[in-house]
């Protein structure tokens, strides 16, 4: 059973009785157990929809270093309910065989230190064998990726939204790697905004106007403009070239290649989709771009523009010598989906770049990725960074990954852990670092042992905003990005 997805709105509430009163439900009665049975609880309820609170803000702090923004490394806690796949077999063959971004040997040294729990009991030994309803906890020493210094800025706010000026680099809710480094926690930390309900989204590396709902009724109305399709999108990009004149649409419809890594092409197999553009400017090798998608496919407007030949001037993933020496252009590549990934893994890697793609070194080690992860809650497989990069924010159907007891999986229930006290901090005893960060370091943690260089602040932003959103009884623009004007010169 794999638990809700992290919900940025207010968690739900019981019904009262008739009488204006609750009663709490019966503690459940442990029946007599045989000798060496394990007693395994009822699944617990957990609240689909828990919001941020002061609890989670507190679990460590930013810096700001080199124009961007850090987080100190922090322990956590992984949470998932035994899928059923794993009914049957042995921890140690499901940690082997799914969840291989750390060596078996880390999660025997997790156990040792009493990290691994099974239904709140430390696990002492991997080889036991998991059971329906089995809870599983590890904690973990968490390194979340840098992201751009860059505010966000407040466009707009009143008692039924908020609309801000989202930086490029940062995702807007904790997914894959990122936590604290989100647009949520970031208005939640800073701004004292909480309990807000995500509208629209947009990826990580877009920049531009992005709404929230203060009230699960604003929340409603909105997406029903969306669903109808009453909300206009328009966007702004640099592209590659010269763009024409003219007005161009592009109809190619969109296939995923991969969620975890956040890759799409134009595939006749893909979801029908539709984009609108216009050149509004051309500096002699670069064009600024309106861009008006009709729909709200996974990385549309990029596909899309690598397809006509003119992809965004940096895009990270889409205007790379991987695809080939037309840059995907008409869909050229030229490899199958599994070498196309690996060729941008390898490019990325060259250039030290993986953190760009959301992922790190010590997550290409896991195992393979199911393609139809979406709202299914139990993959046949594990993905291959354990954890996403966002790459569908664009979309209101977000896809939800299953948790896991994995380092590097995505965040899902997000009740406050229950941790002893020295896991609950991690550097020196008055909470401040070092010009570095944490002074202190978990010796199970391979992040603490890995050197890796910080992205550039210009490596983080990508030259694509969203410029305007307007609905029925709504309209929110931000100003133009100062790549986008019509002298702007590289």
């Amino acid at each position: 059973m794999a638990e809700p997805g992290p919900g940025t709105g207010r968690a739900r509430e019981e019904e009262p009785d008739p009488a204006g009163k609750e009663e709490a439900a019966p503690a459940p009665k442990k029946r007599r157990l045989a000798g060496g049975e394990r007693y395994v609880p009822p699944p617990r309820k957990l609240n689909p929809g828990v919001s941020f609170g002061a609890e989670h803000f507190a679990e460590t702090s930013y810096y700001f270093e080199g124009g961007l923004r850090k987080v100190r490394p922090y322990y956590f806690d992984f949470r998932t309910y035994c899928k059923g796949r794993w009914v049957g077999r042995s921890l140690l063959h499901v940690f082997g065989t799914e969840f291989r971004a750390q060596p078996l040997s880390y999660y025997r040294a997790a156990a040792r230190a009493g990290r691994l729990r099974l239904n709140e009991e430390p696990v002492s030994d991997l080889d036991i064998v998991l059971k329906n309803n089995d809870f599983l906890r590890n904690t973990v020493h968490r390194h979340e990726p840098p992201v751009t210094a860059q505010p966000i800025r407040i466009l707009a706010e009143d008692e039924e939204v908020v609309v801000v000026d989202k930086p490029s680099s940062l995702p807007v809710h904790p997914c894959g790697r990122f936590r604290h480094n989100t647009v949520i926690f970031i208005l939640g930390k800073e701004h004292g905004l909480r309990e807000l309900h995500t509208l629209h989204r947009l990826d990580r590396m877009t920049s531009g106007v992005l709404m929230f709902a203060k009230t699960a009724a604003v929340s409603k109305r909105i997406d029903e403009q969306v669903r109808q399709r009453q909300l206009e999108k328009e966007y702004v990009c640099r592209v590659v070239g010269e763009f024409p004149e003219h007005e161009v649409v592009c109809e190619e419809p969109i296939l995923v290649v991969s969620y975890k890594v956040g890759v799409c092409r134009v595939d006749a197999k893909g979801k029908p989709c539709q984009t609108l553009f216009q050149r509004l400017s051309y500096n002699g090798s670069s064009s600024v771009v309106r861009c008006l998608p009709r729909t709200g496919r996974t990385h549309q407007i990029r596909v899309h523009l690598q397809f006509l030949g003119h992809p965004i001037l940096n895009d990270p993933i889409y205007n790379m010598e991987a695809w080939g020496p037309d840059r995907g252009k008409g869909g050229r590549i030229g490899k199958t989906d599994e070498e196309l990934l690996k060729a941008l893994v390898e490019e990325h890697r060259s250039k030290q770049s993986l953190e760009i793609l959301g992922i790190g070194e010590e997550d290409l080690n896991s195992a393979g990725e199911s393609k139809d992860c979406g709202n299914s809650g139990d993959c046949t497989k594990s993905d291959p960074v354990n954890g996403s990069s966002c790459p569908a924010e664009d979309e209101r159907d977000l896809e939800r990954n299953d948790v896991a007891a994995c380092p590097l999986n995505t965040d899902t229930n997000l009740e406050p852990p229950d941790k002893d006290k020295e896991l609950r901090v991690c550097g020196s005893q008055d909470g401040q670092a070092g010009e570095k960060g944490w002074e202190e370091k978990d010796p199970l943690c391979v992040e603490c042992r890995t050197s890796r260089r910080d992205p550039s602040p210009k490596e983080l932003v990508m030259f694509l905003h969203a410029l305007r959103y307007k609905g029925a009884d709504f309209e929110y623009c931000s100003s133009m990005p100062e790549w986008a004007m019509e002298d702007w010169q590289e």
